[in-house]
C-alpha cells in the first residue's frame, strides 16, 4: 500500500456551532437514517484531527435559511482567529439583509477562502440570479467558492451537472471547488475540467464501498487530473470511519506524485494563491 505525505491538507471539514451541529446530526438520522460515527463539536473536531496528522484544516458551514449566516461567519471569525493554520469558506444567503456588503467585509479577511453554497439544503439553483454579484465579487476578489452541487447523497431539482454547467456558461473561469466530486454524476464532472482552469475537485464522501467513482472514472482518469483534486474527509459527519477513505485511496497504487499532490500539494498552493 503506498503512504500518504508527511504532511496533509484537509479542504472539506465542517464546523458548526454546537447547536447548529446537533440540528444537523438530528436531520441525519432522521432522513437519510445516518448515524455520525464521530458526533464531536468543533473544538474537539480541530483537536481529533492534529491527531491524526492534519496540519492545516479547510472548514466550512452554510446558512440554511435567511438571517443566520452573518451570526455564523461571526462565530467563523473566532475560530480562524483562535486556531493557527486554520481556513474557512463561510456562509452566504442571498436574501439576507446587506448580503454582498457583509459577504465583501468577511471575504477581506486573509483565511476567509470564500463562501460555501450547499444547494440541497438551501434550496435555490446556482444559475440563481441573486448569487451573480457574489460570483463577480469573488473572481474580483481572486476567492473561491465550495459548491454542493453532485446528485450525493440524493437528488433534489437543485443540483445536478446541467445546473452547474448553466453557472460556467456565464462564468467560465469562476473558482469553484465541487465537492464530493461531483457525486454521483462524476463523469460529467469531470468533462467539464478540460475547459474550466478553475475548477477543481475535493475527495469527501467519494472513494467509499458503495460509490461508482472507479467504475465512472477509472485510475488512468483520476492521474491527468491529479493537479485537481483536493483530499477532504468530510470529518465530522461521516457514517463511515475516517481511515477507510483514506485507505481506499491508498489502495489504488496510483503515483506516488498522485498523492503528494492530492494530499497536500494542490490544498498548499490555492490557500497561498489567496
Amino acid at each position: 500500500m503506498k503512504q500518504l505525505p508527511p504532511s496533509i491538507i484537509d479542504f472539506h471539514v465542517h464546523l458548526f456551532p454546537d447547536k447548529l451541529f446537533d440540528a444537523i446530526w438530528q436531520h441525519f438520522r432522521e432522513l437519510y437514517d445516518w448515524q455520525v460515527l464521530h458526533p464531536l463539536y468543533s473544538r474537539d473536531c480541530i483537536a481529533y484531527l492534529r491527531k491524526q496528522g492534519v496540519c492545516t484544516i479547510v472548514y466550512s458551514n452554510y446558512a440554511h435559511k435567511k438571517g443566520i449566516a452573518d451570526g455564523l461567519n461571526h462565530w467563523n471569525l473566532k475560530i480562524i482567529e483562535e486556531f493557527d493554520d486554520i481556513f474557512c469558506f463561510a456562509a452566504y444567503h442571498p436574501d439576507d439583509d446587506h448580503a454582498l456588503e457583509k459577504a465583501e467585509r468577511f471575504l477581506n479577511h486573509p483565511k476567509v477562502l470564500g463562501f460555501k453554497l450547499q444547494f440541497l439544503v438551501q434550496t435555490f439553483f446556482p444559475h440563481d440570479s441573486r448569487l451573480f454579484p457574489l460570483y463577480e465579487m469573488i473572481i474580483e476578489k481572486n476567492k473561491r467558492l465550495l459548491f454542493h452541487v453532485g446528485t450525493g447523497p440524493t437528488q433534489s431539482p437543485f443540483v445536478g451537472v446541467q445546473h452547474f454547467r448553466e453557472v460556467l456558461e456565464r462564468y467560465p473561469q469562476l473558482p469553484v471547488n465541487v465537492a464530493h466530486m461531483g457525486g454521483f454524476e462524476y463523469k460529467a464532472f469531470f468533462d467539464l475540467l478540460d475547459a474550466h482552469p478553475n475548477l477543481y475537485f475535493d475527495t469527501a464522501f467519494s472513494f467509499l464501498p458503495k460509490t461508482d467513482l472507479m467504475f465512472s472514472l477509472g485510475r488512468d482518469c483520476l492521474e491527468r487530473w491529479k493537479d485537481r483534486i483536493l483530499y477532504g474527509s468530510d470529518f465530522p459527519n461521516l457514517i463511515y470511519p475516517r481511515c477507510e477513505e483514506i485507505d481506499c485511496l491508498l489502495d489504488l497504487n496510483l503515483s506516488d506524485e498522485f498523492y503528494q499532490k492530492v494530499f497536500f500539494d494542490n490544498a498548499a498552493a490555492l490557500i497561498q494563491s489567496d
